[in-house]
């Protein structure tokens, strides 16, 4: 057996895993990180093909924590960050055979997307009460403050890009805990995003600007920025049966690799894969309290990208288009990547990425190719006007594509704080809790590392 010594030990090379090791290697720990995978990245794959530049996993992420601008200014000679132009800011949303823009500000009481009744019931929102309910879930807060119309027309769509989710399942002080603030601290979702805009900021906090980003040549940049730093030499790809187990003085890693068996022995092990991988590799661990750490539950997701050469259907002018499921169509939405940053598609092409399943539709995800195809295309030629046929198109599947933060987030969190007190050293992360976004997992990556250095 081939054992190796290092102070810390990280299963998973996604972008949280990368993050954490990077920012531990700087402080001089040496970190081995490991993962099942042949590539680094896990969900972020950007793949460029016959002109066009794609991602496999998420198309964007948010600026929406500080410590991802830190991580952006850390490597400012590394990566170019990108943000869309402004002509391709605007929302889209589908209702009655047409798209609409989601409005903003006053524009809220022209739009024909929400009722008469709850655009005058807006004007009431400030005057409610707080809800009392610590696992209210988004729907019922929404229609509570805001009206039935708002949720279908704005809430739950946006729920269907971000989470691929049901809003009628997700607890929102975990799937959406800057609005459950708002409502707790100030009283009102308008009040508190009025005072939150006056309050006062540092130099750094003005920079967390909530736009989208990308980075230059894909997101897959970012992370083989973050792996070039840490170093080659540092990163096991492709072990198998990994199996972790305490130790007087820390932890054994042992897994399989090129048919050896080798083992890693450390003080620390930070997990960041998915929380279904867990009972498989903490086998030591009380089965009651790991089957509620990894108690998530996934949405399965369909993503289909679609390329033309020359695009002959409407003005693709915004970010994108999101589908209610009260109008109950095929996907869930349509990003538009070639309006949002250059170089895209090729000079006067277009380039589609299409999302189908979700947690309301798993079945879809066990339709053929073929059906999907011909689902897709119909879907492109009724909701954007475009009958050709695309130059490109790719259908990739995730069965566990997003966790849901519902009601049983507070039994999974309290296991994970249980695990970690009982057995020093292990720490659970990744998105089976602080949140989805390619921000929440820099966050965490960066907090962990900071208290583990000043332990240190």
């Amino acid at each position: 057996m081939n054992k190796i010594k290092v102070d810390i030990t990280i299963v998973g090379a996604g972008l949280t895993g990368l993050t954490l090791a990077w920012y531990l290697t700087r402080a001089g720990k040496k970190v081995l990180l490991l993962d099942k995978n042949s590539r680094i990245g896990g969900a972020v794959e950007t793949v460029c093909e016959n002109g066009f530049v794609f991602e496999k996993g998420p198309n964007t992420g948010v600026i929406g924590t500080a410590e991802i601008v830190e991580l952006f200014n850390d490597l400012k000679d590394k990566i170019q960050v990108v943000v869309p132009v402004a002509a391709s800011k605007n929302r889209w949303i589908w209702k009655k055979g047409k798209w609409h823009d989601l409005p903003s500000g006053h524009k809220g009481i022209t739009t024909p997307l929400f009722s008469l009744k709850d655009k005058l019931r807006m004007l009431g929102e400030p005057f409610r009460k707080p809800g009392t309910n610590p696992d209210e879930t988004l729907a019922h807060m929404v229609e509570r403050r805001l009206g039935h119309s708002f949720l279908d027309y704005a809430v739950d769509p946006f729920v269907s890009g971000i989470y691929a989710g049901d809003p009628y399942k997700l607890v929102t002080r975990y799937a959406l805990p800057k609005l459950y603030n708002l409502e707790q601290k100030y009283g009102s979702f308008l009040v508190g995003a009025h005072k939150k805009r006056k309050e006062p900021k540092t130099e750094l906090e003005k920079k967390v600007t909530r736009e989208v980003f990308s980075v230059k040549g894909g997101l897959g940049n970012l992370v083989n920025a973050l792996a070039n730093e840490i170093g080659t030499e540092n990163i096991l790809l492709n072990i198998s049966a990994l199996q972790i187990n305490p130790t007087e003085n820390g932890f054994n890693c042992v897994f399989q690799q090129k048919h050896q068996e080798v083992c890693i022995v450390s003080e620390k092990v930070i997990t960041t894969c998915d929380g279904k991988s867990l009972p498989a590799i903490l086998k030591f661990i009380p089965s009651d309290l790991l089957n509620d750490a990894s108690n998530a539950e996934y949405a399965r997701v369909i993503q289909v990208v679609a390329g033309y050469n020359h695009w002959e259907g409407i003005n693709l002018n915004a970010f994108g288009g999101l589908v209610p499921s009260i109008e109950k169509r095929d996907i869930l939405g349509v990003l538009f990547p070639s309006s949002l940053f250059l170089s895209r598609a090729p000079q006067g092409g277009a380039l589609l990425s299409i999302f189908i399943g979700g947690i309301n539709k798993p079945e879809f995800f066990y339709k053929d190719d073929q059906e999907i195809e011909s689902m897709v295309l119909s879907e492109i030629k009724e909701m954007l006007n475009c009958s050709a046929k695309p130059d490109l198109l790719k259908i990739f599947r995730y069965e566990k594509a997003i966790p849901q933060y519902e009601k049983s987030t507070t039994a999974r969190l309290q296991a994970v704080e249980r695990i970690q007190t009982n057995y020093r050293g292990l720490i659970l992360a990744g998105n089976l809790r602080d949140g989805i976004g390619m921000a929440d997992r820099v966050k965490q990556a960066k907090q962990i590392a900071q208290q583990i250095i000043q332990q240190s």
